[in-house]
């Protein structure tokens, strides 16, 4: 990129951040299907581009996936009956870059000696290249682009006794994040990876045990929350009933803290904190060290929205919903143009023009990344005759990638790390620009940052403490060969 990171040709999707995949799995249920879609349902912000369910009945594995919602193929009485049974897996999914395509839709199922098993995998695997290469040397043939499709393959080719086993020995050649939930004809498996990098809940409706990747799934079916899954550990759900491993050493977990700033439904309990009420936090803290005399609070919805009312209520100043987003406009409404471009934020915000005329007012967002639809809004501010615009972000610069599940452009792309806050504020075109502190994010997790030692969390994005080696990466250009792994077309 070039020092004008600012440049129209990138869509209103393009300056957002995405989490790549929701997973869901239930074990013996006879509207097993039926409650994957709900949960699904409920997890469709973890991922809008596609969506699939595995069921099992009487010996026969059956297998939907598609591109597009939940609700867009999966609420049809016809399309339930396609998936008897009384155990099913569900996923949901972003892809990194380019299309999604029906190969590369989870979950991936395949035939092994021992039987069918289905895979569905929130999260990135940081060695997959090396992996994949390994495994086609020695004459694997991949069906997909996924990384996901490695786990299978290390799976096939383990000589464990049990399926459980051969999982095992799989997760021991991987490097990154991932929260899994796999089927086979006589179970349902959910493992976490060692730092606990990806979320992963253990949950129960009557008999029936289920895997999840945030309560708020089970909320729509009623089921009752038991506990998250522990860095590390494998839950193993048959007819006896629930049972844990954990095969790998016990290391520091590190859950990734943008579940709590942007990921997780505000609904969800992570690790016992509620989300809501963390992001409230996060807007006071916000409120506490980048205070300015303003007439007006606006948060950007609507993601937003928790933290500008915790800055409003620790500011002691009025809270407006100065910008009023469209819900009903899809990601293909209309072919691109250069039209529907210079129009892009409009189609999504539109400004409260009462709440913002002759006002100072300051606009409460949870992230910058390319800076280009903050851009955009805060010239709408001034066009609908804000006296001042200042913007406070409810979490520190982002100045480095993700490589565990988050689709965050390459470091030379994101606005933070390439230019002070001072210069970001005057391409943005807003009076100040404030982030919350690294200090400030622990404190509104209720927890003050450990210096000395590892952290508590994975915060690489805002500190560059990656938690894992990323392993045969020489060069930004490799890296974005790995996360593409999901995506790209052969």
């Amino acid at each position: 990129m070039t020092d004008d990171v600012l440049e129209d040709d990138f869509s209103w999707d393009d300056d957002t951040l995405r989490e790549e995949c929701g997973v869901f799995g239930i074990y013996n249920n006879r509207d097993a299907a039926v409650l994957t879609a709900l949960g699904l349902h409920a997890l469709q912000h973890r991922g809008q581009e596609a969506a699939g369910i595995v069921s099992f009945d009487n010996d026969h594995f059956h297998s939907e996936r598609r591109p597009g919602l939940v609700t867009d193929h999966f609420s049809s009485e016809k399309m339930i009956n396609r998936l008897p049974g009384n155990s099913a897996v569900g996923h949901v999914r972003y892809s990194t870059t380019g299309d999604t395509v029906n190969r590369n839709i989870q979950p991936l199922f395949a035939d092994l000696n021992a039987g069918g098993f289905a895979i569905a995998h929130n999260g990135n695997l940081t060695n997959a290249l090396t992996l994949r290469a390994e495994l086609v040397e020695k004459g694997a043939i991949f069906q997909s682009t996924s990384d996901t499709e490695v786990i299978l393959h290390l799976i096939a080719r383990s000589r464990g006794q049990r399926v459980v086993d051969r999982l095992v020995d799989a997760l021991k050649r991987i490097e990154g994040a991932y929260g899994l939930v796999c089927m086979t004809n006589k179970k349902l498996i959910g493992a976490r990876d060692p730092l606990g990098i990806r979320p992963l809940i253990l949950g129960k409706l009557g008999d029936s045990y289920l895997f999840c990747s945030e309560t708020c799934a089970l909320d729509i079916i009623g089921a009752e929350f038991v506990r998250e899954l522990n860095p590390g550990e494998i839950v193993v759900v048959d007819r006896q009933g629930a049972r844990s491993m954990t095969p790998f050493p016990q290391m520091p977990a590190r859950p990734c803290i943008f579940e709590f700033i942007y990921f997780a439904r505000p609904d969800s309990i992570v690790s016992g904190k509620s989300v809501y009420q963390v992001r409230k936090n996060l807007g006071a803290e916000l409120a506490k060290e980048t205070g300015v005399d303003v007439d007006v609070i606006i948060p950007v919805p609507d993601s937003g929205t928790p933290a500008a009312i915790g800055y409003a209520a620790e500011a002691g100043i009025p809270f407006e919903l100065g910008i009023i987003r469209n819900h009903y406009v899809g990601r293909s409404f209309i072919e691109p143009t250069q039209m529907l471009r210079d129009m892009r934020v409009k189609l999504k915000h539109n400004v409260n023009k009462d709440v913002v005329k002759g006002k100072r007012i300051i606009l409460v967002d949870d992230s910058i990344v390319r800076g280009t639809t903050s851009k955009k809004i805060v010239k709408m501010m001034r066009d609908a005759g804000a006296k001042e615009v200042h913007m406070r972000i409810a979490s520190p610069p982002i100045k480095h990638p993700c490589y565990y599940g988050i689709d965050t452009p390459n470091q030379d792309e994101l606005m933070a790390a390439k230019h002070s806050i001072e210069k970001m504020a005057r391409k943005l075109g807003c009076d100040s620009l404030g982030f919350i502190s690294v200090d400030g994010l622990y404190r509104a997790m209720g927890e003050e940052r450990r210096n000395d030692a590892m952290p508590q969390y994975t915060d690489h994005c805002f500190t560059g403490d990656y938690p894992t080696r990323l392993l045969d990466m020489e060069d930004n250009e490799t890296i974005s060969k790995q996360l593409s792994l999901l995506a790209e077309i052969a």
